[in-house]
């Protein structure tokens, strides 16, 4: 990760930190397909040099030999962040692309919520919110 750092330095580019706790660090995959998210995240309006993501373990260890099957990518940004929980390296990198392209447009989200009846879940939550 050092070396990338160093390199993309050099060449006048900052992008994305990368931490990570998991030996390894992130996978050359993830690695090789980093820079198109940065370059979308600039199409955006995103600056990739404001963002930091750690990999860690999703749970404890409980069988040493045996490696972690999800892992906790959590994102920081301007002094806020949010963890997501995914099996891989290339899951978590294809959610975060989504939503850093994802259009921010309330009059969408507005219309398509007139437009479909909320589900059971969001009656749910709007009835439990609810005071007593």
């Amino acid at each position: 990760m050092a070396r990338r750092r160093a390199q993309r330095c050099t060449e006048g580019i900052v992008g994305i930190t990368l931490q990570s706790t998991i030996g390894g660090g992130f996978s050359p995959e993830f690695i090789r397909k980093l820079p198109g998210v940065e370059q979308a995240m600039i199409a955006h309006g995103l600056e990739p040099d404001s963002f930091v993501i750690s990999k860690d373990r999703a749970t404890p260890p409980s069988v040493p030999f045996i490696g972690p099957f999800f892992y906790d990518y959590t994102v920081f940004v301007d002094g806020e962040s949010f963890t997501v929980t995914e099996p891989n390296d290339i899951t978590f990198l294809d959610y975060f692309h989504q939503r850093c392209i994802a259009e921010d447009d309330e009059a969408a989200t507005a219309q398509e919520q007139r437009t479909r009846p909320p589900g059971l879940i969001n009656r749910i939550f709007r009835w439990m919110a609810q005071p007593i």
